[in-house]
């Protein structure tokens, strides 16, 4: 980006800091519809028969994507202004989500990934995004899988009320996977003081995916001498 593009920037609101998820009413759960919904019922029933853990095609040191790795309370994130561009920093498995705020659209020919492909646009003080061509790993919700006509649409804001809080209004729409757009609110408590730490899943990854082309646990490795 040229010089002389970074004075508006001084005019957007202040997310400086670290956010970390806040505990917020739990959203309703999304509903969904035909196939998607039986495989859903599917890999539930398989998680209730054994203690709560979903069947897994790859290791737990793969990103879970965009929405999941959003609602993730134990990792912070961080948001860098530039101009164009708002980047999303993730603690967790060190992701980065970009989000063009130059006036772009989605390429025709987009390759999808776990965090999808996103452009948005500021009202006011609220960031809005919109985000599409995930990957079919980046799941709705633990279990849920989607369509590759899934669109993401988040409206991020602070709160009214506390500066220090920043909602994210996200809407996922999926007219083959859903019945209905569902809604998820995050809120996120700012913490100026913290920075975000390395995350290397790989170093100790207890859960690689074997020959068969399923996740096994591994037995924990000796100290090294």
């Amino acid at each position: 980006m040229p010089k002389g593009h970074y004075a508006a920037l001084d005019k957007l609101p202040d997310w400086g800091g670290a956010w970390v998820l806040t505990p917020s009413p739990p959203a309703p759960p999304p509903v969904a519809k035909g196939d998607y919904a039986k495989r859903f019922a599917e890999r539930k029933a398989f998680a209730a028969a054994n203690n709560g853990e979903f069947p897994r095609d790859v290791s737990y040191c793969a990103p879970p994507g965009v929405t999941y790795q959003m609602a993730l309370g134990q990792y912070p994130i961080e948001f860098l202004f530039n101009p164009g561009r708002v980047t999303v920093l993730l603690e967790s498995w060190q992701q980065v989500r970009r989000v063009f705020t130059d006036g772009r659209g989605h390429p025709e020919d987009l390759e999808a990934s776990l965090n999808g492909h996103s452009v948005g646009h500021w009202e006011g003080d609220t960031l809005v995004v919109d985000t599409v061509g995930l990957k079919p790993l980046a799941r709705i919700v633990v279990g849920l899988d989607h369509s590759d006509k899934e669109r993401i649409t988040e409206r991020i804001h602070l709160d009214p009320k506390d500066p220090d809080i920043l909602i994210d209004e996200m809407t996922v729409a999926d007219p083959e996977a859903l019945e209905k757009p569902w809604v998820n609110v995050l809120r996120y408590k700012r913490h100026r003081e913290w920075d975000l730490i390395e995350f290397a899943c790989a170093e100790n990854d207890l859960n690689p995916v074997g020959a068969d082309g399923k996740a096994h646990f591994a037995p924990l490795a000796a100290p090294a001498q």
